[in-house]
């Protein structure tokens, strides 16, 4: 079986992780946590950043840090992973779903004025797959309309707009390092912010709303959201080799361009001004209706695929009656194909000849 995903592991993960057993700081203390803090902070460019234990609470730890609550909604795409809308939902704000651009997938801007009311305290952008929003139209609507930006950069670690690393651009940004993600820790996250006073009120707050002065004081409601010291050192090996893991990404983005070309599909291309670091290679079929049995025929080939998000619009706990047809279209078309950075050209060759093989059976 050929996997839709599986982590790399180029450098000194071991040796750090046995570091951390053999000093005994395996929780929530030792010296890897600041190192990987130090470390991810500068290879993105962010001013600061914490550490919390998975990407889904580093957004629910974003949205509290910035206040929001009951009363206020959160712009947010539809077409997105729902830990983007639940996270919203769990703070007692609530989710307004806009639509999705065609050529880029991500986040409709023009849509998102559309649905800027007295109670939108902040816009989501999504950087869906890898590929950066459009960060300069996101940014001008919320300095014309005072809201904050917040970036769900869970798929975009190594993206980049106008040169800029994504999660950058907004007051603040998320990223998960799960284990089928660019960089892995197992399971952790990061909150990186602008501004110091927004991450140290995201630091209290996953820290269980200790007291910086008084032992064993707690001072308010709070969450226990730290990373491991251990998932921390697997995480600053991987920095250490994400140049080389981000390289190896894009060229098997390009192998899949060159050999999927003139079949009835549209690969999930880079744009101009942006670096795509692929954390899925994706495409869209013309037809909808032959989505399922191409996966079912890759499926038979002990090739793995995954469906593209279902818009959140969709999902029973947070249905609404409105359309969104890019992002429905989209989500009906959209297939992620195997993506990990270990693939051969011989290994995408052998896909896309099996994807190949599908279209040119007479039936099609």
């Amino acid at each position: 079986m050929i996997p839709v995903y599986q982590p790399l592991f180029l450098g000194r993960e071991k040796e750090y992780v046995n570091q951390c057993l053999d000093s005994t700081w395996i929780s929530s203390k030792g010296e890897f946590i600041g190192r990987f803090e130090r470390g991810f902070s500068e290879y993105i460019g962010a001013n600061h950043a914490t550490t919390v234990s998975n990407g889904t609470v580093a957004i629910h730890l974003a949205l509290e840090a910035l206040g929001i609550g009951p009363g206020d909604e959160v712009i947010v795409p539809t077409l997105t992973y729902v830990a983007s809308v639940n996270t919203i939902i769990q703070t007692g704000a609530t989710p307004v779903f806009v639509d999705s651009l065609e050529q880029s997938w991500q986040i409709d801007p023009q849509d998102v004025r559309r649905k800027i009311t007295p109670r939108t305290k902040a816009v989501m952008a999504v950087h869906l797959y890898g590929l950066p929003c459009d960060m300069a139209a996101l940014v001008s609507i919320c300095e014309e309309h005072r809201l904050f930006l917040v970036e769900d950069c869970a798929e975009a670690f190594g993206s980049r707009y106008e040169g800029q690393h994504a999660g950058t651009f907004g007051d603040i940004a998320t990223f998960s390092f799960f284990g089928n993600k660019t960089i892995t820790t197992g399971e952790g996250g990061m909150v990186v912010a602008k501004e110091k006073a927004l991450i140290e009120k995201a630091f209290h707050l996953k820290n269980q709303g200790v007291s910086q002065s008084r032992e064993y004081w707690h001072d308010t409601v709070a969450y226990n959201y730290r990373m491991t010291n251990i998932c921390a050192a697997i995480g600053l090996a991987q920095l250490e080799k994400a140049d080389e893991i981000i390289a190896k990404k894009r060229q098997i983005a390009a192998w899949y361009r060159e050999a999927l070309n003139g079949l009835p599909l549209k690969t999930h291309d880079e744009l101009p001004h942006t670096v795509h670091s692929f954390w899925m290679c994706s495409v869209a079929v013309n037809d909808p209706m032959v989505r399922q049995p191409l996966r079912d025929h890759l499926k038979k080939a002990t090739i793995e695929t995954r469906p593209v998000f279902h818009p959140a619009h969709t999902m029973p706990h947070c249905a609404v009656a409105q359309s969104f047809p890019i992002a429905e279209s989209l989500g009906a078309r959209g297939i992620n194909l195997p993506s990990y950075p270990a693939l051969s050209q011989g290994d995408v060759e052998q896909i896309a000849g099996a994807i190949r093989s599908f279209f040119d059976e007479p039936s099609l």
